[in-house]
């Protein structure tokens, strides 16, 4: 038996959400942050948000958040982040599907920013249609290098044994991880359109076993409407980077009348 797609159905009074994704916060990163910040800010907001994904550039563990290493200007970035989401939650529901950069991101973190955590894919139900929400990168499958390396990451022995080490030893592991990931895209070169794409054919099967017509995901960096055939398609959300020319920054807004449009931000 095929195994359904988890569901969120919305509360009748919502009448507009919003989905962001590839945000890729960090501390390095001062423009983007900012037009996140002034984001969380702007009035009148959605009645939902949704993040699909790398919120940050790494997270190697909840107790990014614990108390101490105030001299640690990671963890002082990653505090006042999750602050700014508690603050912003509070008054409107956030939901939040792991990406490929915070997929450790827990309950204890999640509570912390007082974000729903919601399983890659899940169906939004709203509008009287029914929305598949995905990071993405599970359907990029000729990247074979990748999704083996996926498969690993998110095995629950090698993630139990990744947060048994040492908070430093964890943010050195990342910075190692990080430095073969930008290798990587230099040797494929700097263009996301070189970089292995959403595979069609899986999506149109999410898609069918979620009875529903438009899967929207991020990871890619490639923003864009794609169709798949039989009046399916998928819409893919714009990565951030405020301090690019020109710059990044987007969201998708879900209307209670069934309407997508994209909302610039920069």
């Amino acid at each position: 038996m095929t195994e359904r797609f988890p569901e969120l159905v919305a509360p009748a009074p919502w009448r507009s959400v919003e989905l962001i994704s590839d945000l890729h916060l960090q501390a390095g990163d001062a423009a983007t942050h900012g037009a996140w910040l002034a984001y969380l800010a702007r009035t009148p907001r959605p009645d939902a948000l949704f993040i699909l994904g790398d919120l940050f550039e790494v997270w190697v563990g909840d107790d990014l958040l614990a108390d101490g290493g105030d001299d640690d200007p990671d963890r002082h970035f990653w505090r006042g982040c999750a602050r700014a989401l508690r603050n912003f939650s509070a008054h409107t529901p956030t939901f939040f599907i792991a990406g490929n950069r915070d997929f450790l991101l827990g309950p204890e973190g999640l509570s912390a920013c007082g974000m729903t955590g919601l399983h890659d894919p899940t169906v939004l139900v709203f509008g009287g249609r029914r929305w598949l929400l995905s990071h993405g990168d599970a359907l990029c499958l000729a990247d074979t290098d990748y999704q083996a390396f996926r498969a690993q990451v998110r095995s629950t022995d090698w993630q139990r044994d990744f947060l048994s080490r040492p908070l430093a030893e964890r943010q050195d592991m990342a910075r190692e991880l990080r430095a073969r990931s930008e290798a990587r895209k230099r040797t494929l070169g700097p263009d996301p359109s070189l970089w292995a794409d959403v595979d069609g054919a899986a999506a149109s099967d999410w898609l069918a076993r979620a009875d529903a017509a438009t899967l929207i995901h991020g990871h890619t960096h490639r923003p864009g409407e794609h169709a798949l055939g039989q009046g399916r398609q998928r819409i893919v959300l714009s990565d951030w980077h405020a301090g690019a020319r020109p710059p990044r920054a987007e969201a998708l807004r879900l209307s209670a009348d069934g309407g997508a449009r994209r909302v610039a931000l920069a």
